[in-house]
């Protein structure tokens, strides 16, 4: 676009990133790891309805059952490797990272200092799911240098 202002160059940029976000979004799936928190009373988190519902228990001590609900396109799972880590995944970036933000606002603390009291669920690390090979090692190492064809019996 030649000759704009700045405002519709920024809204030119801003569709060409939700563009870019839903082609990434369909091949590789957006992710959300949240780690749960705590110093004395162990936050319980169920996952319900077939990874469509949490619902946080014994957040500091309170009885209260805390239940969020996924949005649309968003299924939720417990990390199997990580102790206390809970991983969302969907192919809408706005979506997923709204379900992340549902869950962190769920477990706020009120009414305390919050500088003392830092229990609550927090993202730990977000991406697509094709950033981290299986050793976890990053997929862009795997792959050859710009600009360097790759030779037959090479790998990748």
């Amino acid at each position: 676009m030649y000759f704009a202002k700045s405002k519709q160059l920024s809204m030119l940029r801003s569709v060409c990133s939700h563009i870019n976000n839903l082609f990434d979004g369909v091949q590789k799936k957006f992710e959300y790891k949240m780690r749960l928190v705590y110093a004395h009373f162990p936050i319980n988190a169920t996952i319900t309805n077939g990874g469509k519902t949490v619902e946080i228990r014994n957040f500091l001590g309170e009885k209260r059952v805390r239940t969020i609900n996924m949005l649309e396109g968003v299924k939720v799972e417990k990390s199997t490797g990580t102790k206390d880590e809970i991983i969302i995944t969907g192919t809408d970036i706005d979506c997923t990272s709204r379900s992340a933000a549902l869950i962190r606002q769920s477990c706020l603390v009120k009414d305390k200092d919050i500088r003392k009291f830092l229990d609550g669920v927090y993202v730990s690390s977000h991406g697509t799911l094709e950033d981290e090979d299986v050793e976890g090692q990053p997929a862009s190492d795997l792959l050859p240098a710009p600009g360097r064809a790759v030779q037959e019996g090479e790998g990748a």
